[in-house]
């Protein structure tokens, strides 16, 4: 396999410090970010960032078996010692911040940011969004090292509970992405978010599960607000604009949530052993995915490029070192070192998309379908082709379906382990 040096993420990672990117604005009371600064650490509970959330509702949210809290408390010990610290997430398009009115203010990541910020005035508190609309814990497992985790985060939530299902795949991947953070060595204390669609369609079965053999705090925003709309408290279009993405008020009612929480946490703080207990707990699933990385234009060379070319400029995902063909007639071909292998691929409303079949050692195993005119927008999809206990060299094919109905296509990236 010929690899080039390593690419470096920029488009999705948001690194802010006190003053840049998320905005603490205004709480419940009116008071300014800078008037919130000075409330004095003794001072409990933090200011909501909303008034949206009942003990009810909350009581719903936190109904989980909440677990070993010893690495969230001692982030919060290192922080009120003058610490400081990194806080990030990675999810979907609710993490990203997709329907917030300003994802920099208003989305529930940087609700979350801003509670850290206010309990602790004295420290830098930086935030990293991983979050990427359309995108599955699938596709997390395989970046979360290099998009997350390079950043040394301290404390982390994952949200893919709208993205994945309720599948032993999607469980896998899950399972893999957690105890990939769990295992880092920088051990940061990891959330579970539970976001939900308007029909209660979540993934959380799954990921609650996998939550209570691992021991994590847990927080189900679908719990919160699903009953409260069924009793008439208000209603799915107060909180969406359509039948997923929360609103600025559904990002407020999860910023609230979280807020709820920590401070809480917070207030029990000398109740919770200093001691952190390391984790030793065995997968739940398979560890396939543990070790997934992304192969791209920046760090491996095609054999073969055939119709395609590497890099168009005008791409408005995250990953730039792509390849790309508006009629793919020849074949580009890889050599690839996995015993898993996937792909990152670009699904489009432009017509001219076509369907491009997957060639490994000879054999055709998938047709991937680029055209996606009758859905909801552009999109990544990422796709698993190949499984086998153990890694060798394979070589790879992406060709031009003989009855494909367009001539463009797009690999994105290999989602290699």
């Amino acid at each position: 396999m010929k690899y080039k040096k390593g690419r470096i993420f920029l488009a999705v990672i948001c690194m802010v410090s006190v003053l840049a990117g998320c905005s603490a604005g205004e709480n419940q009371e009116g008071q300014s970010a800078e008037d919130v600064m000075e409330v004095s650490e003794s001072q409990l509970p933090i200011p909501l960032p909303s008034d949206y959330v009942s003990e009810e509702m909350y009581q719903r949210a936190i109904a989980f078996q909440q677990g070993n809290l010893t690495r969230l408390a001692a982030v919060m010990r290192r922080a009120q010692a003058g610490e400081d610290i990194t806080v990030g997430v990675i999810g979907g398009s609710i993490t990203e911040g997709y329907s917030a009115s300003d994802r920099a203010k208003t989305s529930y990541a940087c609700h979350m940011r801003n509670w850290w910020q206010e309990r602790f005035p004295d420290i830098t508190v930086e935030y990293v969004n991983a979050g990427i609309g359309g995108t599955s814990s699938y596709l997390g497992v395989h970046r979360v090292q290099e998009e997350l985790l390079d950043y040394e985060p301290d404390f982390v939530i994952v949200e893919f509970s709208v993205n994945d299902g309720n599948t032993i795949f999607y469980k896998r991947s899950y399972d893999n992405l957690l105890r990939r953070i769990l295992s880092d060595e920088n051990a940061p204390a990891l959330l579970l978010l539970f976001t939900t669609q308007e029909n209660g369609s979540s993934a959380q079965v799954n990921d609650a599960l996998l939550g209570f053999g691992y021991k994590l705090p847990m927080v189900s925003y679908g719990n919160a607000v699903l009953p409260a709309i069924e009793s008439g408290e208000f209603t799915w279009k107060d909180i969406s604009p359509d039948n997923i993405h929360p609103n600025d008020r559904g990002h407020a009612v999860i910023g609230e949530l979280l807020y709820r929480y920590l401070n809480d946490v917070y207030a029990r703080l000398e109740e919770i052993p200093e001691q952190v207990e390391p984790f030793t707990a065995e997968a739940q699933t398979d560890e396939r995915y543990r070790e997934g990385r992304i192969l791209d234009g920046s760090n491996l060379a095609p054999l073969s490029v055939g119709s395609f070319t590497e890099r168009q400029e005008n791409w408005y995902f995250p990953y730039k070192d792509y390849w790309y063909t508006t009629e793919g007639e020849e074949p580009i071909v890889f050599e690839i070192e996995a015993a898993n292998i996937g792909l990152l691929y670009q699904r489009d409303v432009d017509e001219a998309f076509g369907q491009y079949d997957i060639y490994i050692d000879g054999e055709r195993v998938r047709t991937l379908n680029g055209n996606f005119v009758n859905g909801w927008g552009n999109s990544m999809e990422a796709e698993e082709l190949y499984t086998s206990g153990e890694a060798a060299l394979h070589r790879v094919e992406v060709r031009k379906n003989p009855d494909s109905t367009g001539g463009k296509f797009t690999v994105i990236g290999w989602l290699i382990s």
